[in-house]
């Protein structure tokens, strides 16, 4: 089994951009360490549920990806990962999941079969719906309420607020980094913001996007009685998400810098601020 293969089919280096979001919420249910146990399911909660939903990603894109200069290389099109071996792939990670899931507790494995359907359908939503982008950024707004109910076996309000904060924060730069496939999605007839209303009104709605989800991670700060490293995460994430803005403002060859830079290290702080805030406390 050639496991880089598989490691370039779902992108495992994206998984980044979940992974500290289901910390957090983690260690704030906790209001401090959750368990060696807990660690290590909730990081193959984690990673089996981005497997899954990036692998059915590539296997519903294939005619899509075939046709795109930026996507042909991708190697469920190329055949290096076949579409057998990408069924697989995906049945054998939702089968991790569920089963990880039945062993956190009850509440996360009820719901462990509608959380895969929401991270499955968004490879169709771009296919009849602009909001494809809302969509992803619910699959990885899931990760937090799923940290909140690993610990507690509840959804407090203030997994919520931090949910809506990934989700406009995800939407926010899956937007920019539609831009790269503006004209393609054109062509092509899919829907995508850029595609439906162009640069400017993308690059508007992208901002708005990232301030919603200052705002909602401010919320889960206020709600979830955090104190003053909590509030530098914000603040941090906030700066963050302004440099973002300006690198694709100034150049659209900047997005993949803005994609995968920026965002991955405002996890990785946002996680580390948090992780100080409670140790303070």
């Amino acid at each position: 089994m050639n496991i880089k293969k598989y490691m370039e089919l779902v992108k495992f280096s994206h998984t980044i951009f979940s992974i500290p979001f289901i910390l957090i919420a983690m260690v704030v249910a906790a209001n401090g360490w959750f368990g060696w146990k807990l660690l290590l399911l909730g990081i193959l909660a984690a990673v089996s549920a981005r497997n899954f939903a990036m692998a059915v990603n590539r296997y519903v894109d294939r005619d899509i990806d075939i046709k795109n200069p930026r996507t042909k290389e991708r190697v469920s099109v190329t055949g290096e990962v076949s579409e057998n071996e990408m069924k697989l792939f995906i049945l054998a990670n939702a089968l991790i999941f569920v089963g990880v899931a039945y062993m956190i507790n009850d509440l996360a494995f009820k719901l462990s079969i509608p959380v895969l359907i929401i991270l499955g359908g968004y490879s169709y939503f771009k296919r009849f719906s602009e909001f494809a982008h809302i969509v992803l950024g619910v699959s990885l707004g899931l990760a937090p309420i799923a940290g909140a109910i690993a610990v507690t076996g509840t959804i407090p309000c203030w997994s919520v607020f931090l949910a809506f904060g990934v989700i406009f924060w995800v939407a926010g730069f899956d937007v920019l980094y539609s831009l790269q496939d503006m004209e393609f999605d054109k062509e092509e007839g899919l829907h995508s913001i850029p595609a439906k209303i162009g640069e400017k009104g993308a690059l508007f709605i992208s901002k708005m996007f990232h301030i919603f989800a200052v705002v909602f991670w401010a919320l889960f700060t206020a709600y979830a009685h955090l104190g003053f490293f909590a509030w530098l995460a914000v603040i941090f994430a906030a700066a963050m998400l302004y440099y973002e803005q300006k690198l694709v403002d100034r150049d659209f060859k900047n997005i993949p810098k803005a994609f995968f830079d920026v965002n991955g290290y405002l996890g990785i702080i946002f996680l580390i601020l948090i992780i100080i805030d409670r140790m303070v406390k």
